[in-house]
């Protein structure tokens, strides 16, 4: 269906979702818009539906952030997928998306053979998420629903929904950290350690804190804190702060990415005297199966 169509349809139907859970619509827009150009860096052809069942706004704010932003998504997604699919294959079989979101994963990547994906957010979420997806059945994994705040035990209902601790995990936290306390983060990456059996692996994106406060990000920074979804945690230090919970952790260099790079080459003049890795994506394995909270600073 053409944007056009998406773009007046949604102000015509009900919001579905509130508070931080909008966001996910904000992405789920953005990677709709993704999908239908020519050098798309994925296809998620559910993402128009999602747009169709509810309202999608831009996120707010303005200025060459808003701009670069989805592009940003783009890159961010494509980089996701392939660090998933690369440790999938090398034989974590469990995959756990924390806040999930409309994240179409389960549907849309090619993933080896017994593959289970364990989608993790909010009621609500999976309520909004079920109004499009429900009916239909991934092509090559098992996918589960687990309803349950990551603010609260949410290790229980992971549990409960047939995750094994002892088999070697995939875990994605993407475009959710940065929402948390740093003391939520904490504990959420605190329950995932503990649960990572050896060889786990985990995605992770990031506001780095040398450059919240800077010319570039802080206006960003305002205008979500004005729409009532603020960041409010910023990493120094990745490697080391990943390294206090177990994982042996990297930093992606994303000007290393042919597509990374040719999708960022119309905004390098906006660049010109501005932070260029204000978002850190994080790759990192857990050689001895994780271990408990060591404070992590």
């Amino acid at each position: 269906m053409p944007m056009q169509q998406h773009d007046a349809q949604r102000e015509a139907a009900p919001r579905a979702l509130d508070g931080v859970s909008e966001t996910a619509l904000w992405t789920v827009r953005m990677r709709a818009h993704e999908s239908a150009r020519a050098d798309a860096l994925f296809d998620d052809r559910l993402a128009g539906e999602f747009l169709n069942a509810g309202v999608a706004g831009a996120p707010p704010g303005a200025g060459v952030l808003q701009k670069v932003l989805p592009d940003w998504l783009a890159v961010r997604t494509r980089f996701f997928d392939d660090h998933l699919l690369a440790t999938t294959r090398e034989g974590r079989t469990q995959v756990v998306l924390l806040g999930a979101g409309l994240d179409t994963r389960a549907f849309r990547l090619d993933w080896p053979a017994g593959t289970h994906v364990f989608e993790v957010d909010l009621p609500a979420v999976h309520t909004f998420k079920a109004r499009v997806v429900d009916g239909r059945t991934p092509d090559t994994a098992r996918r589960t629903t687990v309803a349950a705040d990551l603010l609260g035990d949410w290790r229980g209902a992971l549990l409960a929904a047939g995750f094994d601790p002892g088999r070697p995990t995939a875990w994605l936290c993407e475009g959710l950290l940065f929402y948390l306390a740093p003391e939520a983060v904490e504990r959420l990456i605190g329950t995932v350690s503990t649960l990572s059996a050896p060889g786990s692996s985990l995605g992770a994106e990031c506001l780095n804190a040398d450059t919240a406060d800077s010319p570039f990000v802080k206006p960003w920074l305002e205008a979500l804190s004005g729409s009532g979804t603020p960041w409010v945690w910023h990493l120094a230090d990745a490697e080391r702060w990943w390294g206090g919970y177990g994982w042996q952790a990297r930093v992606a260099d994303l000007l290393a990415l042919p597509y990374a790079v040719e999708r960022f080459a119309p905004h390098l003049a906006a660049f010109s005297g501005v932070e260029k890795d204000s978002m850190i994506l994080v790759t990192a394995t857990t050689p001895d199966g994780g271990t408990s909270p060591v404070g992590g600073r």
